[in-house]
Formats: structure tokens, C-alpha cells, sequence
């Protein structure tokens, strides 16, 4: 299942600390990486894991610490709400009105109000599809605020696939307008969830409130 061996690397997550202390939140990507490798990050104090495969999350969460905080960042299919909702505190992708119909109706049945994040597709030049145009960012939130069984409670981006700062720099920007824009009309929304292991350095620079690190974290033996 895990085909090669890794651990967590301290010292790197010490840094990334320091780096996001009063900041940032740090969501440790955990995917693909075994319960043995995410006890080792639990041990050091971290609390919050990225996931974004349903069967794998599913897996994973009843074999580790109550007090972990699961947070779904993978396209989710509706189809696998009710698999991972016993676990998750915060789905960062939705993105979709059918997805938040989805959700709040589990969500209800399981009497929770579920955090959520609107993802958004900034970067145009990406090969990445998933996401949200920005042009429908407050029709989505309109469309949301009836559901009582979901929170919006920040949206998620990811950077371009571009070692082009410049480029890197601009995507973030429109992000940050973007949260603003919609923080300014929605009290809920506090969340800004950008950067990760090779770009969370700018993200943190244009305001990101969250980033997602994994690869950074979990070195190769």
C-alpha cells in the first residue's frame, strides 16, 4: 500500500512552525503517508491532517487519536460524504452547490453544523480543473447560507504549476481580494487557505491565514 518508507522530519517541521507561528494554521498533508508516519507529527504536537481520498481517510482516522482534527482537501465525489463525515471537521473543497446539498443533508442526519471552505480555481494557466470560478464566488455563498447543517467558513486555492514567483504572487493576490471581498458581506468567513510546500512562503506573504504542507514534512528514509 505504501510503497516507500518515510518519516517525519522534525527539525523541518520545527522551522515551518516558527515560519507560520501567529500567522498561520498548519494543515499537515498527510495523504499517502501510513498511521505510523502521522503518529510521529501527533507525537510532536501537530493536531490538524489533510486527506483527499475517502477510502483512505476512512482507513486511517479509527486507528489514530480522537483529538485530531481531519480536514478533507481532495476532489470529493457525493457519493463518499457519508463515508467520511464521522471524521472530517472541515471539508476545504467544496465545490459545488450539489456537493453543499450533499453535505448538509449528512450533516443533519448526524445533528453537526460542518465547517467548509469554498475552493476556487485561480489559476487559469493550471492544469488543475477543480474549483470554483472567482466569478461565482458570492452566487455560491447566497446559494449556500440556507443550509443550516454547513458553515462557509473561508475558502481554499492552490497556486499555480509554475516556479514563476511573479506568476505565483498574482494568484495568491487574487485570492487574498477574493477573501476580502467576501469576508466584507459574510461575517463567517475567516479562513484563507493557500500555500503549500513549495509555494506557502508566498502565500504567507499575500495573507494566507492557512497553509497545507506535506511533502516538506514527510522525508524518504
Amino acid at each position: 500500500m505504501y510503497y516507500n518508507v518515510y518519516m517525519f522530519a522534525e527539525k523541518e517541521y520545527a522551522a515551518v512552525r516558527r515560519e507560520t507561528e501567529g500567522r498561520a494554521v498548519l494543515c499537515t498533508v498527510s495523504k499517502k503517508h501510513s498511521v505510523t508516519e502521522i503518529r510521529q507529527a501527533y507525537d510532536l504536537g501537530q493536531r490538524i491532517f489533510g486527506e483527499n481520498k475517502a477510502q483512505e481517510l476512512c482507513r486511517k482516522a479509527p486507528e489514530l487519536p480522537e483529538d485530531i482534527e481531519w480536514h478533507f482537501i481532495g476532489h470529493l465525489q457525493r457519493n463518499k460524504v457519508k463515508q467520511i463525515l464521522p471524521y472530517v471537521s472541515c471539508i476545504q473543497s467544496l465545490d459545488s452547490l450539489r456537493l453543499a446539498e450533499t453535505i448538509n443533508r449528512e450533516a443533519e442526519r448526524q445533528n453537526r453544523v460542518l465547517s467548509c471552505l469554498l475552493e476556487f480555481h485561480l489559476a487559469q494557466d493550471d492544469t488543475e480543473k477543480t474549483g470554483l470560478p472567482s466569478s461565482e464566488a458570492f452566487a455560491m455563498m447566497e446559494a449556500c447560507t440556507p443550509l443550516a447543517n454547513i458553515r462557509i467558513d473561508g475558502i481554499m486555492a492552490m497556486g499555480p504549476n509554475t516556479e514563476d514567483e511573479t506568476r505565483i504572487r498574482e494568484v495568491f493576490a487574487e485570492g487574498r481580494r477574493l477573501f476580502e471581498a467576501l469576508q466584507a458581506q459574510y461575517p463567517s468567513v475567516h479562513i484563507l487557505s493557500m500555500g503549500m510546500s513549495d509555494d506557502y512562503p508566498l502565500a504567507l506573504e499575500a495573507g494566507a491565514n492557512m497553509v497545507r504542507i506535506g511533502s516538506k514534512l514527510f522525508q524518504e528514509e
